[in-house]
Protein backbone atom coordinates (compact mmCIF):
# COMPACT_ATOMS: atom_id res chain seq x y z
CA UNK A 1 0.00 0.00 0.00
CA UNK A 2 1.48 3.31 -1.07
CA UNK A 3 1.63 6.11 1.47
CA UNK A 4 0.16 8.39 -1.20
CA UNK A 5 -3.06 6.33 -1.06
CA UNK A 6 -3.46 7.02 2.66
CA UNK A 7 -2.72 10.70 2.08
CA UNK A 8 -5.28 10.82 -0.71
CA UNK A 9 -7.80 9.05 1.51
CA UNK A 10 -7.31 11.78 4.09
CA UNK A 11 -7.81 14.41 1.39
CA UNK A 12 -4.28 15.79 1.78
CA UNK A 13 -3.45 15.27 -1.91
CA UNK A 14 -5.67 14.96 -4.98
CA UNK A 15 -6.73 11.49 -6.10
CA UNK A 16 -5.96 10.27 -9.62
CA UNK A 17 -9.66 10.06 -10.41
CA UNK A 18 -12.75 11.23 -8.56
CA UNK A 19 -16.30 10.29 -9.46
CA UNK A 20 -18.22 13.32 -8.21
CA UNK A 21 -21.63 13.39 -6.54
CA UNK A 22 -22.66 9.84 -7.45
CA UNK A 23 -25.22 7.69 -5.66
CA UNK A 24 -23.09 4.87 -4.31
CA UNK A 25 -24.56 1.40 -3.91
CA UNK A 26 -23.22 0.41 -0.49
CA UNK A 27 -23.29 -3.39 -0.21
CA UNK A 28 -22.23 -3.30 3.44
CA UNK A 29 -25.14 -1.25 4.80
CA UNK A 30 -27.48 -1.89 1.83
CA UNK A 31 -27.98 1.85 1.36
CA UNK A 32 -27.67 4.37 -1.43
CA UNK A 33 -25.22 7.08 -0.27
CA UNK A 34 -24.54 10.23 -2.26
CA UNK A 35 -20.82 11.05 -2.23
CA UNK A 36 -17.60 11.18 -4.23
CA UNK A 37 -15.52 8.10 -4.96
CA UNK A 38 -11.76 8.72 -4.99
CA UNK A 39 -9.40 6.43 -6.93
CA UNK A 40 -5.60 6.17 -6.83
CA UNK A 41 -3.56 3.75 -8.93
CA UNK A 42 -6.60 1.58 -9.66
CA UNK A 43 -7.77 1.38 -6.03
CA UNK A 44 -10.66 3.08 -4.28
CA UNK A 45 -9.10 5.12 -1.48
CA UNK A 46 -12.14 6.86 -0.03
CA UNK A 47 -15.78 7.86 -0.16
CA UNK A 48 -16.80 11.35 0.85
CA UNK A 49 -15.82 14.74 -0.54
CA UNK A 50 -12.66 14.63 -2.68
CA UNK A 51 -10.68 16.46 -5.34
CA UNK A 52 -8.96 14.69 -8.22
CA UNK A 53 -6.51 15.20 -11.04
CA UNK A 54 -9.39 13.98 -13.20
CA UNK A 55 -13.01 14.35 -12.20
CA UNK A 56 -16.13 12.80 -13.72
CA UNK A 57 -19.51 14.24 -12.81
CA UNK A 58 -21.84 11.44 -11.72
CA UNK A 59 -24.67 13.63 -10.48
CA UNK A 60 -27.91 11.67 -10.73
CA UNK A 61 -26.05 8.46 -11.62
CA UNK A 62 -25.51 5.33 -9.55
CA UNK A 63 -22.11 3.83 -8.81
CA UNK A 64 -22.20 0.09 -8.15
CA UNK A 65 -19.47 -2.52 -7.74
CA UNK A 66 -18.34 -4.31 -10.87
CA UNK A 67 -20.44 -7.43 -11.33
CA UNK A 68 -19.24 -11.03 -10.94
CA UNK A 69 -20.43 -14.12 -12.78
CA UNK A 70 -20.13 -16.79 -10.09
CA UNK A 71 -20.05 -19.76 -12.46
CA UNK A 72 -19.42 -19.72 -16.19
CA UNK A 73 -17.90 -21.89 -18.87
CA UNK A 74 -15.96 -19.55 -21.13
CA UNK A 75 -15.98 -22.23 -23.81
CA UNK A 76 -19.75 -21.90 -24.12
CA UNK A 77 -19.29 -18.37 -25.46
CA UNK A 78 -17.39 -20.04 -28.33
CA UNK A 79 -14.62 -17.45 -28.14
CA UNK A 80 -11.29 -17.16 -26.35
CA UNK A 81 -10.99 -15.84 -22.78
CA UNK A 82 -9.73 -12.55 -24.18
CA UNK A 83 -12.63 -12.10 -26.56
CA UNK A 84 -15.16 -13.18 -23.94
CA UNK A 85 -13.93 -10.76 -21.29
CA UNK A 86 -13.76 -7.91 -23.81
CA UNK A 87 -17.41 -8.58 -24.52
CA UNK A 88 -18.78 -8.90 -20.99
CA UNK A 89 -16.82 -6.07 -19.38
CA UNK A 90 -18.83 -3.64 -21.49
CA UNK A 91 -21.93 -5.00 -19.74
CA UNK A 92 -20.44 -4.28 -16.31
CA UNK A 93 -19.06 -7.75 -15.51
CA UNK A 94 -15.55 -7.17 -14.21
CA UNK A 95 -14.91 -10.64 -12.78
CA UNK A 96 -15.83 -14.25 -13.46
CA UNK A 97 -15.36 -17.65 -11.84
CA UNK A 98 -14.67 -19.98 -14.76
CA UNK A 99 -14.87 -23.75 -14.82
CA UNK A 100 -13.01 -25.05 -17.91
CA UNK A 101 -14.33 -28.58 -17.74
CA UNK A 102 -15.48 -28.39 -21.37
CA UNK A 103 -12.03 -27.96 -22.88
CA UNK A 104 -10.43 -30.21 -20.26
CA UNK A 105 -12.85 -33.00 -21.20
CA UNK A 106 -11.67 -32.68 -24.80
CA UNK A 107 -7.97 -31.86 -24.37
CA UNK A 108 -7.08 -32.66 -20.78
CA UNK A 109 -4.17 -30.86 -19.17
CA UNK A 110 -3.44 -29.02 -22.42
CA UNK A 111 -6.89 -27.46 -22.19
CA UNK A 112 -6.44 -26.46 -18.55
CA UNK A 113 -3.07 -24.87 -19.29
CA UNK A 114 -4.55 -22.99 -22.22
CA UNK A 115 -7.35 -21.45 -20.14
CA UNK A 116 -4.97 -20.30 -17.41
CA UNK A 117 -2.49 -18.88 -19.89
CA UNK A 118 -5.07 -17.24 -22.16
CA UNK A 119 -6.90 -15.57 -19.24
CA UNK A 120 -3.81 -14.09 -17.58
CA UNK A 121 -3.90 -10.66 -19.23
CA UNK A 122 -7.48 -9.84 -20.14
CA UNK A 123 -9.88 -6.95 -19.41
CA UNK A 124 -11.77 -8.71 -16.58
CA UNK A 125 -10.56 -10.80 -13.65
CA UNK A 126 -10.73 -14.51 -14.46
CA UNK A 127 -10.63 -16.91 -11.53
CA UNK A 128 -10.59 -20.61 -12.30
CA UNK A 129 -11.98 -23.74 -10.69
CA UNK A 130 -10.20 -27.02 -11.37
CA UNK A 131 -12.60 -29.34 -13.22
CA UNK A 132 -13.77 -32.13 -10.94
CA UNK A 133 -15.67 -34.32 -13.37
CA UNK A 134 -13.48 -35.32 -16.28
CA UNK A 135 -15.10 -37.43 -17.54
CA UNK A 136 -18.49 -36.29 -16.26
CA UNK A 137 -19.52 -39.94 -16.07
CA UNK A 138 -18.16 -43.33 -17.05
CA UNK A 139 -21.03 -43.63 -19.50
CA UNK A 140 -19.75 -41.83 -22.59
CA UNK A 141 -16.39 -41.26 -24.30
CA UNK A 142 -14.44 -38.04 -23.88
CA UNK A 143 -11.19 -37.01 -25.49
CA UNK A 144 -9.05 -36.55 -22.40
CA UNK A 145 -9.76 -39.73 -20.49
CA UNK A 146 -9.55 -39.28 -16.71
CA UNK A 147 -8.39 -36.12 -14.94
CA UNK A 148 -7.61 -37.41 -11.46
CA UNK A 149 -6.71 -35.88 -8.11
CA UNK A 150 -3.01 -36.29 -8.81
CA UNK A 151 -3.42 -34.45 -12.13
CA UNK A 152 -5.20 -31.59 -10.38
CA UNK A 153 -2.73 -31.12 -7.53
CA UNK A 154 -0.31 -28.84 -9.39
CA UNK A 155 -3.04 -26.28 -10.05
CA UNK A 156 -3.97 -25.68 -6.41
CA UNK A 157 -1.10 -23.25 -5.92
CA UNK A 158 -1.98 -21.11 -8.93
CA UNK A 159 -2.93 -17.62 -7.67
CA UNK A 160 -6.14 -17.51 -9.70
CA UNK A 161 -7.35 -21.01 -8.86
CA UNK A 162 -10.07 -20.85 -6.20
CA UNK A 163 -10.99 -24.49 -5.72
CA UNK A 164 -12.73 -27.52 -7.18
CA UNK A 165 -15.13 -27.11 -10.08
CA UNK A 166 -18.70 -28.31 -10.11
CA UNK A 167 -18.95 -31.85 -8.77
CA UNK A 168 -21.24 -33.19 -11.45
CA UNK A 169 -20.65 -36.77 -10.33
CA UNK A 170 -22.97 -36.33 -7.37
CA UNK A 171 -24.02 -39.98 -7.61
CA UNK A 172 -20.38 -40.91 -7.03
CA UNK A 173 -20.21 -38.53 -4.07
CA UNK A 174 -23.22 -40.18 -2.48
CA UNK A 175 -21.82 -43.60 -3.34
CA UNK A 176 -18.39 -42.72 -1.90
CA UNK A 177 -16.54 -43.59 -5.10
CA UNK A 178 -12.80 -43.73 -4.27
CA UNK A 179 -11.60 -41.52 -7.16
CA UNK A 180 -14.24 -38.92 -6.39
CA UNK A 181 -13.46 -38.95 -2.68
CA UNK A 182 -9.77 -38.44 -3.49
CA UNK A 183 -10.68 -35.24 -5.32
CA UNK A 184 -12.84 -33.99 -2.45
CA UNK A 185 -10.07 -34.74 0.02
CA UNK A 186 -7.50 -32.94 -2.13
CA UNK A 187 -9.58 -29.74 -2.25
CA UNK A 188 -11.10 -29.88 1.24
CA UNK A 189 -9.28 -26.65 2.15
CA UNK A 190 -10.76 -24.73 -0.80
CA UNK A 191 -14.18 -23.91 -2.22
CA UNK A 192 -15.87 -26.90 -3.84
CA UNK A 193 -18.66 -26.23 -6.31
CA UNK A 194 -21.73 -28.42 -6.61
CA UNK A 195 -23.98 -29.70 -9.37
CA UNK A 196 -26.86 -31.79 -8.06
CA UNK A 197 -30.20 -31.26 -9.80
CA UNK A 198 -33.20 -32.84 -8.16
CA UNK A 199 -31.63 -34.34 -5.04
CA UNK A 200 -33.57 -33.87 -1.82
CA UNK A 201 -33.88 -34.83 1.81
CA UNK A 202 -30.95 -36.85 3.17
CA UNK A 203 -29.16 -36.80 -0.18
CA UNK A 204 -28.81 -33.04 0.21
CA UNK A 205 -27.46 -33.50 3.71
CA UNK A 206 -24.95 -36.09 2.52
CA UNK A 207 -23.83 -33.94 -0.42
CA UNK A 208 -23.21 -31.02 1.93
CA UNK A 209 -21.47 -33.30 4.43
CA UNK A 210 -19.04 -34.28 1.67
CA UNK A 211 -17.84 -30.68 1.60
CA UNK A 212 -19.77 -29.33 -1.39
CA UNK A 213 -20.65 -25.71 -0.67
CA UNK A 214 -22.90 -24.42 -3.47
CA UNK A 215 -25.25 -25.45 -6.25
CA UNK A 216 -26.29 -23.81 -9.52
CA UNK A 217 -28.69 -26.50 -10.72
CA UNK A 218 -31.82 -25.50 -8.78
CA UNK A 219 -34.85 -25.08 -11.03
CA UNK A 220 -37.49 -24.12 -8.45
CA UNK A 221 -37.77 -22.00 -5.35
CA UNK A 222 -38.59 -25.08 -3.31
CA UNK A 223 -35.39 -26.84 -4.35
CA UNK A 224 -33.32 -23.72 -3.70
CA UNK A 225 -34.86 -23.23 -0.26
CA UNK A 226 -34.18 -26.81 0.78
CA UNK A 227 -30.56 -26.43 -0.22
CA UNK A 228 -30.28 -23.02 1.47
CA UNK A 229 -31.59 -24.56 4.67
CA UNK A 230 -28.87 -27.19 4.41
CA UNK A 231 -26.17 -24.53 4.27
CA UNK A 232 -25.58 -24.36 0.52
CA UNK A 233 -24.95 -21.11 -1.29
CA UNK A 234 -27.27 -20.85 -4.29
CA UNK A 235 -25.99 -19.70 -7.65
CA UNK A 236 -29.12 -18.38 -9.36
CA UNK A 237 -28.68 -19.24 -13.03
CA UNK A 238 -29.93 -17.31 -16.02
CA UNK A 239 -28.23 -18.43 -19.20
CA UNK A 240 -29.25 -19.26 -22.75
CA UNK A 241 -30.27 -22.87 -22.23
CA UNK A 242 -31.38 -22.76 -18.58
CA UNK A 243 -33.41 -19.82 -17.30
CA UNK A 244 -34.07 -20.50 -13.63
CA UNK A 245 -33.90 -17.02 -12.09
CA UNK A 246 -37.60 -16.20 -12.08
CA UNK A 247 -38.69 -19.54 -10.64
CA UNK A 248 -36.03 -19.52 -7.92
CA UNK A 249 -36.33 -15.92 -6.79
CA UNK A 250 -40.12 -15.84 -6.97
CA UNK A 251 -40.21 -18.89 -4.71
CA UNK A 252 -37.65 -17.54 -2.25
CA UNK A 253 -39.34 -14.13 -2.08
CA UNK A 254 -42.71 -15.76 -1.46
CA UNK A 255 -41.23 -17.63 1.51
CA UNK A 256 -39.44 -14.55 2.80
CA UNK A 257 -36.11 -16.38 2.64
CA UNK A 258 -32.81 -14.57 3.04
CA UNK A 259 -30.89 -13.90 -0.16
CA UNK A 260 -27.57 -13.32 1.59
CA UNK A 261 -26.24 -16.68 0.38
CA UNK A 262 -27.48 -16.24 -3.18
CA UNK A 263 -25.51 -14.95 -6.15
CA UNK A 264 -25.92 -14.88 -9.92
CA UNK A 265 -24.37 -16.96 -12.66
CA UNK A 266 -24.92 -17.57 -16.36
CA UNK A 267 -23.29 -21.02 -16.63
CA UNK A 268 -23.66 -21.03 -20.43
CA UNK A 269 -24.76 -17.96 -22.38
CA UNK A 270 -24.36 -17.14 -26.04
CA UNK A 271 -22.83 -13.86 -27.14
CA UNK A 272 -25.99 -13.18 -29.13
CA UNK A 273 -28.07 -13.34 -25.95
CA UNK A 274 -25.54 -11.24 -24.04
CA UNK A 275 -25.77 -8.63 -26.78
CA UNK A 276 -29.58 -8.56 -26.70
CA UNK A 277 -30.18 -8.89 -22.95
CA UNK A 278 -26.98 -8.20 -21.08
CA UNK A 279 -24.87 -10.43 -18.86
CA UNK A 280 -25.03 -10.38 -15.05
CA UNK A 281 -26.64 -6.94 -15.30
CA UNK A 282 -29.59 -8.73 -16.93
CA UNK A 283 -29.87 -10.90 -13.81
CA UNK A 284 -29.92 -7.75 -11.69
CA UNK A 285 -32.62 -6.16 -13.83
CA UNK A 286 -34.78 -9.26 -13.80
CA UNK A 287 -34.37 -9.78 -10.04
CA UNK A 288 -35.44 -6.22 -9.31
CA UNK A 289 -38.48 -6.60 -11.55
CA UNK A 290 -39.46 -9.67 -9.50
CA UNK A 291 -39.33 -7.73 -6.26
CA UNK A 292 -35.77 -8.09 -5.00
CA UNK A 293 -34.75 -4.77 -3.37
CA UNK A 294 -32.47 -2.84 -5.69
CA UNK A 295 -29.35 -2.73 -3.52
CA UNK A 296 -29.85 -6.39 -2.58
CA UNK A 297 -29.87 -7.35 -6.27
CA UNK A 298 -26.57 -5.55 -6.88
CA UNK A 299 -25.13 -7.13 -3.75
CA UNK A 300 -26.07 -10.58 -5.04
CA UNK A 301 -24.30 -9.70 -8.28
CA UNK A 302 -21.07 -8.58 -6.65
CA UNK A 303 -20.32 -8.80 -2.94
CA UNK A 304 -22.04 -12.15 -2.31
CA UNK A 305 -19.90 -13.87 -4.95
CA UNK A 306 -16.66 -12.14 -3.89
CA UNK A 307 -17.26 -13.00 -0.23
CA UNK A 308 -18.14 -16.63 -0.93
CA UNK A 309 -15.22 -17.35 -3.24
CA UNK A 310 -12.75 -15.28 -1.25
CA UNK A 311 -11.96 -13.02 -4.20
CA UNK A 312 -9.74 -10.33 -2.69
CA UNK A 313 -10.56 -6.64 -2.89
CA UNK A 314 -13.61 -7.15 -5.12
CA UNK A 315 -17.36 -6.77 -4.96
CA UNK A 316 -17.77 -3.46 -3.13
CA UNK A 317 -17.42 0.30 -3.51
CA UNK A 318 -15.22 1.14 -0.56
CA UNK A 319 -11.72 2.10 0.52
CA UNK A 320 -9.27 -0.75 -0.05
CA UNK A 321 -11.23 -2.28 -2.94
CA UNK A 322 -10.22 -2.38 -6.57
CA UNK A 323 -11.81 0.38 -8.61
CA UNK A 324 -14.02 -2.00 -10.60
CA UNK A 325 -17.18 0.01 -11.02
CA UNK A 326 -20.45 -0.04 -12.91
CA UNK A 327 -22.09 3.36 -13.45
CA UNK A 328 -25.75 3.41 -14.47
CA UNK A 329 -28.40 6.06 -15.04
CA UNK A 330 -31.28 3.87 -13.86
CA UNK A 331 -30.67 1.47 -10.98
CA UNK A 332 -33.56 -0.77 -12.01
CA UNK A 333 -32.42 -1.13 -15.63
CA UNK A 334 -28.73 -1.77 -14.83
CA UNK A 335 -27.57 -0.63 -18.27
CA UNK A 336 -23.99 0.70 -18.05
CA UNK A 337 -23.37 4.31 -18.97
CA UNK A 338 -19.74 3.72 -18.01
CA UNK A 339 -17.62 0.84 -16.75
CA UNK A 340 -14.34 1.32 -14.89
CA UNK A 341 -11.85 -1.53 -14.50
CA UNK A 342 -8.86 -1.10 -12.19
CA UNK A 343 -9.44 2.64 -12.30
CA UNK A 344 -9.48 2.79 -16.12
CA UNK A 345 -12.55 3.75 -18.12
CA UNK A 346 -13.44 0.87 -20.41
CA UNK A 347 -13.40 2.04 -24.03
CA UNK A 348 -12.37 0.74 -27.44
CA UNK A 349 -8.82 2.06 -27.18
CA UNK A 350 -8.22 0.33 -23.84
CA UNK A 351 -9.76 -2.94 -24.99
CA UNK A 352 -7.66 -2.95 -28.16
CA UNK A 353 -4.50 -2.88 -26.05
CA UNK A 354 -5.00 -6.54 -25.08
CA UNK A 355 -3.70 -9.36 -27.28
CA UNK A 356 -3.04 -13.10 -27.09
CA UNK A 357 -1.29 -15.61 -29.36
CA UNK A 358 -2.18 -19.30 -29.19
CA UNK A 359 0.87 -21.34 -28.19
CA UNK A 360 -0.41 -24.92 -28.46
CA UNK A 361 -1.52 -25.42 -32.07
CA UNK A 362 -2.49 -29.04 -31.44
CA UNK A 363 -5.68 -27.70 -29.87
CA UNK A 364 -6.83 -26.85 -33.42
CA UNK A 365 -6.97 -30.54 -34.46
CA UNK A 366 -9.30 -32.53 -32.21
CA UNK A 367 -12.07 -33.88 -34.48
CA UNK A 368 -11.43 -37.42 -35.70
CA UNK A 369 -14.48 -39.27 -37.10
CA UNK A 370 -14.81 -42.44 -39.14
CA UNK A 371 -16.60 -42.78 -42.46
CA UNK A 372 -20.38 -42.83 -41.93
CA UNK A 373 -23.40 -43.94 -43.95
CA UNK A 374 -27.19 -43.83 -43.58
CA UNK A 375 -27.05 -47.38 -42.21
CA UNK A 376 -25.32 -45.98 -39.12
CA UNK A 377 -28.43 -43.85 -38.46
CA UNK A 378 -31.01 -46.64 -38.77
CA UNK A 379 -33.48 -46.86 -35.85
CA UNK A 380 -36.02 -49.66 -35.54
CA UNK A 381 -39.65 -48.62 -35.16
CA UNK A 382 -41.33 -50.68 -32.48
CA UNK A 383 -44.88 -50.82 -31.18
CA UNK A 384 -43.68 -48.13 -28.79
CA UNK A 385 -40.27 -46.44 -28.67
CA UNK A 386 -38.43 -44.60 -25.95
CA UNK A 387 -38.51 -40.88 -26.81
CA UNK A 388 -36.43 -37.98 -25.48
CA UNK A 389 -38.74 -34.97 -25.07
CA UNK A 390 -37.36 -31.45 -24.59
CA UNK A 391 -38.73 -29.13 -21.90
CA UNK A 392 -38.97 -25.47 -23.02
CA UNK A 393 -36.46 -23.16 -21.32
CA UNK A 394 -34.98 -26.04 -19.31
CA UNK A 395 -32.09 -28.46 -19.59
CA UNK A 396 -34.26 -31.17 -18.06
CA UNK A 397 -35.84 -33.68 -20.43
CA UNK A 398 -38.80 -36.03 -20.21
CA UNK A 399 -38.68 -39.77 -20.83
CA UNK A 400 -41.62 -40.81 -22.99
CA UNK A 401 -42.58 -44.25 -24.26
CA UNK A 402 -44.97 -43.88 -27.18
CA UNK A 403 -45.74 -44.74 -30.77
CA UNK A 404 -43.51 -42.92 -33.24
CA UNK A 405 -43.90 -42.41 -36.99
CA UNK A 406 -42.26 -44.72 -39.50
CA UNK A 407 -42.72 -47.50 -42.01
CA UNK A 408 -41.25 -50.88 -42.90
CA UNK A 409 -39.94 -51.24 -39.37
CA UNK A 410 -37.88 -48.05 -39.46
CA UNK A 411 -38.42 -44.86 -37.46
CA UNK A 412 -38.93 -41.93 -39.82
CA UNK A 413 -39.05 -38.35 -38.47
CA UNK A 414 -42.44 -36.69 -38.93
CA UNK A 415 -44.84 -34.36 -37.15
CA UNK A 416 -43.16 -33.36 -33.87
CA UNK A 417 -40.61 -36.19 -33.94
CA UNK A 418 -37.07 -35.63 -35.14
CA UNK A 419 -33.99 -37.83 -35.08
CA UNK A 420 -31.25 -37.22 -32.53
CA UNK A 421 -27.77 -38.62 -33.22
CA UNK A 422 -24.57 -38.71 -31.15
CA UNK A 423 -21.26 -39.75 -32.75
CA UNK A 424 -17.94 -40.31 -31.00
CA UNK A 425 -15.46 -37.79 -32.43
CA UNK A 426 -12.20 -38.32 -30.53
CA UNK A 427 -10.98 -41.21 -32.68
CA UNK A 428 -11.49 -43.82 -29.97
CA UNK A 429 -14.37 -46.16 -30.86
CA UNK A 430 -16.50 -44.61 -33.64
CA UNK A 431 -19.81 -45.47 -31.94
CA UNK A 432 -23.11 -43.89 -33.01
CA UNK A 433 -26.26 -43.53 -30.89
CA UNK A 434 -29.69 -42.70 -32.33
CA UNK A 435 -33.12 -41.94 -30.80
CA UNK A 436 -36.37 -40.07 -31.50
CA UNK A 437 -36.47 -36.53 -30.13
CA UNK A 438 -39.67 -34.61 -29.49
CA UNK A 439 -40.03 -30.85 -29.21
CA UNK A 440 -36.98 -29.74 -31.23
CA UNK A 441 -39.04 -28.98 -34.29
CA UNK A 442 -36.56 -28.82 -37.17
CA UNK A 443 -37.96 -29.40 -40.68
CA UNK A 444 -36.24 -30.05 -44.01
CA UNK A 445 -32.76 -30.14 -42.61
CA UNK A 446 -30.36 -30.85 -39.78
CA UNK A 447 -28.16 -29.12 -37.25
CA UNK A 448 -24.92 -30.63 -35.97
CA UNK A 449 -22.27 -29.48 -33.50
CA UNK A 450 -19.13 -30.64 -31.72
CA UNK A 451 -20.32 -28.84 -28.59
CA UNK A 452 -22.03 -31.64 -26.68
CA UNK A 453 -21.61 -31.51 -22.92
CA UNK A 454 -19.45 -32.77 -21.41
CA UNK A 455 -17.56 -35.24 -23.55
CA UNK A 456 -18.18 -33.12 -26.64
CA UNK A 457 -18.84 -35.76 -29.18
CA UNK A 458 -20.78 -34.73 -32.26
CA UNK A 459 -24.50 -34.30 -31.68
CA UNK A 460 -27.00 -33.71 -34.46
CA UNK A 461 -30.74 -33.34 -34.86
CA UNK A 462 -32.70 -33.43 -38.08
CA UNK A 463 -35.64 -34.78 -39.99
CA UNK A 464 -33.68 -36.77 -42.58
CA UNK A 465 -30.49 -38.84 -42.68
CA UNK A 466 -28.94 -37.17 -45.72
CA UNK A 467 -28.80 -33.75 -44.08
CA UNK A 468 -27.62 -35.17 -40.76
CA UNK A 469 -24.68 -36.88 -42.48
CA UNK A 470 -23.93 -33.79 -44.56
CA UNK A 471 -23.69 -31.64 -41.43
CA UNK A 472 -21.58 -34.20 -39.57
CA UNK A 473 -19.07 -34.61 -42.39
CA UNK A 474 -18.64 -30.86 -42.61
CA UNK A 475 -17.81 -30.75 -38.91
CA UNK A 476 -14.95 -33.14 -39.60
CA UNK A 477 -13.67 -30.93 -42.39
CA UNK A 478 -13.71 -27.67 -40.40
CA UNK A 479 -12.54 -29.36 -37.18
CA UNK A 480 -15.62 -28.52 -35.17
CA UNK A 481 -18.30 -25.90 -34.71
CA UNK A 482 -21.92 -25.45 -35.79
CA UNK A 483 -23.30 -26.62 -39.13
CA UNK A 484 -26.77 -26.33 -40.66
CA UNK A 485 -27.58 -28.51 -43.67
CA UNK A 486 -30.63 -28.68 -45.91
CA UNK A 487 -31.28 -30.37 -49.24
CA UNK A 488 -28.05 -32.33 -48.91
CA UNK A 489 -25.96 -29.15 -48.76
CA UNK A 490 -24.33 -27.04 -46.04
CA UNK A 491 -26.29 -23.80 -45.84
CA UNK A 492 -24.39 -22.18 -42.96
CA UNK A 493 -21.57 -22.91 -40.53
CA UNK A 494 -19.54 -21.47 -37.68
CA UNK A 495 -16.07 -23.03 -37.44
CA UNK A 496 -14.90 -23.61 -33.84
CA UNK A 497 -11.51 -25.20 -34.37
CA UNK A 498 -10.11 -24.62 -30.87
CA UNK A 499 -10.83 -28.06 -29.33
CA UNK A 500 -14.02 -28.03 -31.40
CA UNK A 501 -15.42 -25.55 -28.88
CA UNK A 502 -14.10 -22.05 -29.53
CA UNK A 503 -13.40 -19.77 -32.45
CA UNK A 504 -10.10 -18.07 -33.18
CA UNK A 505 -12.04 -15.05 -34.46
CA UNK A 506 -13.40 -12.01 -32.66
CA UNK A 507 -16.45 -12.05 -30.42
CA UNK A 508 -18.24 -9.67 -32.76
CA UNK A 509 -17.79 -12.03 -35.71
CA UNK A 510 -18.96 -15.04 -33.69
CA UNK A 511 -21.91 -13.13 -32.24
CA UNK A 512 -23.04 -11.99 -35.68
CA UNK A 513 -22.73 -15.46 -37.21
CA UNK A 514 -24.47 -17.11 -34.26
CA UNK A 515 -27.38 -14.70 -34.56
CA UNK A 516 -27.73 -15.48 -38.25
CA UNK A 517 -27.66 -19.22 -37.64
CA UNK A 518 -30.17 -19.05 -34.79
CA UNK A 519 -32.57 -17.22 -37.10
CA UNK A 520 -32.05 -19.80 -39.85
CA UNK A 521 -32.76 -22.56 -37.34
CA UNK A 522 -35.97 -20.78 -36.30
CA UNK A 523 -36.97 -20.45 -39.94
CA UNK A 524 -36.49 -24.22 -40.24
CA UNK A 525 -38.92 -24.80 -37.39
CA UNK A 526 -36.79 -25.08 -34.24
CA UNK A 527 -39.19 -24.35 -31.41
CA UNK A 528 -39.31 -21.20 -29.31
CA UNK A 529 -38.13 -22.01 -25.80
CA UNK A 530 -35.44 -24.23 -27.32
CA UNK A 531 -32.07 -22.71 -28.12
CA UNK A 532 -31.19 -24.39 -31.44
CA UNK A 533 -27.60 -24.99 -30.38
CA UNK A 534 -27.23 -24.71 -26.60
CA UNK A 535 -30.25 -26.89 -25.82
CA UNK A 536 -29.01 -29.44 -28.34
CA UNK A 537 -25.57 -29.44 -26.76
CA UNK A 538 -26.94 -30.67 -23.43
CA UNK A 539 -28.87 -33.65 -24.78
CA UNK A 540 -25.90 -35.99 -24.21
CA UNK A 541 -25.13 -34.82 -20.68
CA UNK A 542 -25.92 -37.84 -18.52
CA UNK A 543 -26.08 -36.01 -15.18
CA UNK A 544 -29.32 -34.10 -15.84
CA UNK A 545 -32.65 -36.02 -15.71
CA UNK A 546 -34.53 -37.72 -17.20
CA UNK A 547 -33.22 -39.08 -20.49
CA UNK A 548 -30.05 -38.49 -22.54
CA UNK A 549 -28.46 -39.90 -25.66
CA UNK A 550 -24.82 -40.98 -25.87
CA UNK A 551 -22.78 -42.62 -28.62
CA UNK A 552 -23.59 -45.93 -26.90
CA UNK A 553 -27.36 -45.38 -26.87
CA UNK A 554 -30.17 -43.92 -24.74
CA UNK A 555 -29.43 -43.46 -21.06
CA UNK A 556 -32.03 -43.22 -18.29
CA UNK A 557 -30.53 -40.74 -15.82
CA UNK A 558 -33.17 -41.48 -13.19
CA UNK A 559 -32.37 -45.20 -13.18
CA UNK A 560 -28.70 -44.60 -14.09
CA UNK A 561 -28.69 -47.28 -16.75
CA UNK A 562 -28.82 -47.69 -20.52
CA UNK A 563 -32.15 -48.52 -22.10
CA UNK A 564 -32.15 -51.89 -23.79
CA UNK A 565 -33.57 -51.56 -27.27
Amino acid sequence: MKKSMIRAAKGEIPADLVLKNGNVVNVFSEEIVTCDVAVVDGWIVGLGSYQGEREIDCTGKYIAPGLIDAHVHIESSMVSPLEFTKYIVRKGTTGIVADPHEIVNVSGKRGMDYILDASEHVPADVYVMVPSSVPATNIDTNGAGKFLAEDMAEYKSHPRVLGLGEMMRFVDVLGEDPETMDKLDAFSDMVMDGHAPGISSKEIQAYRMAGIQDDHECSTGEEALEKLRAGFHILVREGSGAKNLESILSGLLKKGASLDNCMFCTDDKHLEDIEKEGHINFCVRKAIALGVPEVKAYKMASWNAARFYGIPHAGAVGAGYRADLLIVDDLREAVPSMVIKNGTVVDDAWLSSFAYELKDRSLLHTVCIRSLSEEDLFLTKKEKNHVLELVPNELLTLHRVEEVPGQHGEFTPAQDYGKLVVMERHGKNGKVGVCPVKGYGIRSGAIATTISHDSHNIIAAGDNDRDILCAVRELGRIQGGYVIASGGKVIDELPLALSGLMSVNSAEEVQEKTGEMVQKARDMGVSEGVDPFITLSFMALTVIPELRLTESGMFDVTAMQFIEE
